[in-house]
């Protein structure tokens, strides 16, 4: 057993005492809280073509983004009547992965089929 007591720690400085000049060499820092923005969301779009066929562009959207048939085949007509259609929003790294998912299986599959990525509004 310790014979000895425990030594009581520095007691703490007054929040007003100057940091500079205090001999028990001991600084206080303040917390401050950090505002942290959530990451910006990207948006992968489809572009249309006249030559990718229209069942092709389906089962990309059903693959890639995990969309079932209908709702597939909804986006697939718009981008065929709008030109372009939103495949989903993900962070910039996932949805750059999905435009590279995409974009491989098009030149594999011998379609120009063309897919982007773009930072959503708001």
């Amino acid at each position: 057993m310790a014979s000895q007591k425990p030594r009581n720690p520095t007691a703490p400085r007054e929040r007003n005492r100057p940091a500079r000049g205090d001999d028990s060499g001991v600084v206080v820092m303040e917390r401050r809280t950090q505002r942290v923005k959530p990451p910006r969301l990207y948006q992968v779009l489809m572009l249309n073509d006249d030559f990718t066929p229209m069942e092709f562009v389906v089962v990309v959207i059903q693959e890639f983004f995990g969309k079932d048939r209908e709702t597939a085949t909804q986006i697939m007509l718009k981008i065929h009547l709008d030109g372009k259609g939103v495949c989903g929003v993900y962070s910039r790294d996932v949805a750059q992965s999905k435009v590279e998912q995409v974009l491989d299986a098009a030149r594999q599959a011998g379609h120009p089929l063309q897919c982007v990525c773009e930072p959503v509004d708001g």
